[in-house]
């Protein structure tokens, strides 16, 4: 099945090695992943900020690059969240672009809702068993209902063991992290606290965004537990974002 990657502009621009492992495991599940190039951010963050129309415009650009009818794939539930659900309010009045809209928000799927739910494949053979924690991001959790498909991909490792943290927002959200930096700080916090709990070897989520802010504090903290995106824990790679 031909697939069409959006990787995010946190992953293209800091994580590569996370875009990298979700082409990885597209490929092993039997997909074959396309990079549309002119594909840039979704307009998230500006649409966060309160910049409508400046979010509208990426929104427009990214409609236009992705509109081959081939599903698209993304390795974020913010991200994802954000075309499913934003882009058709953003477009609520213009009824030619709310078409166009709708109809990418329904062919976009977050990496473990298109493996377990569309290509129903939990199993891929990872090869590295290891004691996780796994975060279940807020836009990932409450934004797109998704909590059992990473659960089940990552169960699925051989002689590995789960553990689901409790959710809980890392304080992250953007610019949040930047406007509230105190509350954001305490926020991670009881991250931080509920994952030392755990005696987990590695955290493990699905959205870079949130496992940068985690790993930003671990890293603070003076502890060696570092944080995987989900792609990377399915292809076996060393835990740790750069």
């Amino acid at each position: 099945m031909k697939v069409q990657l959006l990787a995010t502009c946190i992953v293209d621009s800091f994580f590569p090695e996370v875009g990298e492992a979700t082409v990885e495991v597209l490929v092993k599940a039997g997909a074959h992943p396309t990079f549309p190039a002119a594909q840039t951010c979704c307009g998230q963050p500006l649409l966060n900020a309160g910049y409508t129309a400046e979010a509208r415009a990426l929104a427009i650009h990214t409609i236009e690059t992705f509109s081959d009818e081939a599903p698209v794939v993304v390795p974020s539930g913010s991200c994802a969240d954000m075309i499913r659900h934003r882009y058709p309010e953003l477009f609520a009045t213009v009824p030619r672009a709310l078409g166009q809209a709708r109809a990418l928000a329904d062919r976009t799927y977050e990496l473990s809702e298109f493996l377990i739910d569309q290509l129903m494949i939990a199993d891929l053979a990872a090869p590295d068993a290891r004691f996780i924690a796994y975060y279940p991001s807020c836009h990932l959790l409450r934004g797109l209902g998704i909590d059992r498909q990473p659960i089940e991909l990552l169960k699925a490792i051989p002689g590995g063991s789960v553990q689901r943290l409790e959710p809980d927002c890392c304080g992250f959200g953007g610019l949040f992290s930047v406007d509230h930096a105190p509350i954001s700080k305490e926020m991670l916090l009881r991250i931080i606290r509920q994952i030392e709990d755990t005696g987990a070897e590695v955290v493990v989520g699905c959205d870079a965004s949130c496992l940068m802010q985690i790993e930003g504090g671990l890293r603070r903290a003076g502890s060696a537990l570092r944080c995987s995106h989900l792609s990377q824990a399915l292809t076996g790679r060393e835990p740790g974002l750069r």
